[in-house]
């Protein structure tokens, strides 16, 4: 499928996303409580199937949080890049998609571990990376590192 079709086929299911043709992949933005229903679509349709998440990351912006998905096709041989935009900055929940692609399981614990993001239905939601007494989520930009003194 290239980029127009996909770019065409998204807005049907999602008519207000944010559609931008990247550097390297077609890029959509999302609202987060539609994640789960379009990567679901994405990876059963038979026009598209993307049956490989091979990257999953959070990213922490002045007025939102947001996790990032891109996803290949192994059949068809495209890509896309899904982005989910979580409002709330005090308590950023989001669906799990682990049981869609078993990779995003560690994904979405390192994304709870570093942001904070909080995945709905996770089955093992706990830390990955730090200890279990870590307070705080030391890549959002409001964590106060007084050791590193690092400031934003």
């Amino acid at each position: 499928m290239d980029s127009d079709s996909l770019k065409d086929f998204i807005l049907q299911r999602v008519p207000e996303a944010e559609i931008v043709q990247g550097t390297q992949y077609l890029q959509a933005t999302i609202p987060s409580e539609k994640i789960r229903a379009i990567l679901t679509e994405l990876k059963s349709n038979p026009q598209t199937s993307f049956d490989y998440l091979f990257c999953q990351t959070g990213v922490d912006w002045p007025q939102h949080m947001e996790v990032v998905y891109h996803l290949k096709s192994t059949t068809l041989n495209h890509m896309v890049v899904i982005k989910a935009k979580i409002n709330s900055r005090e308590n950023p929940e989001i669906d799990t998609v682990c049981d869609l692609y078993r990779t995003a399981e560690f994904h979405e614990r390192e994304i709870f571990d570093l942001y904070g993001i909080v995945f709905k239905n996770h089955p093992d939601l706990r830390r990955l990376l730090l200890t279990d007494d870590w307070v705080g989520y030391p890549m959002r930009k409001d964590y106060v590192d007084p050791v590193n003194m690092i400031a934003y």
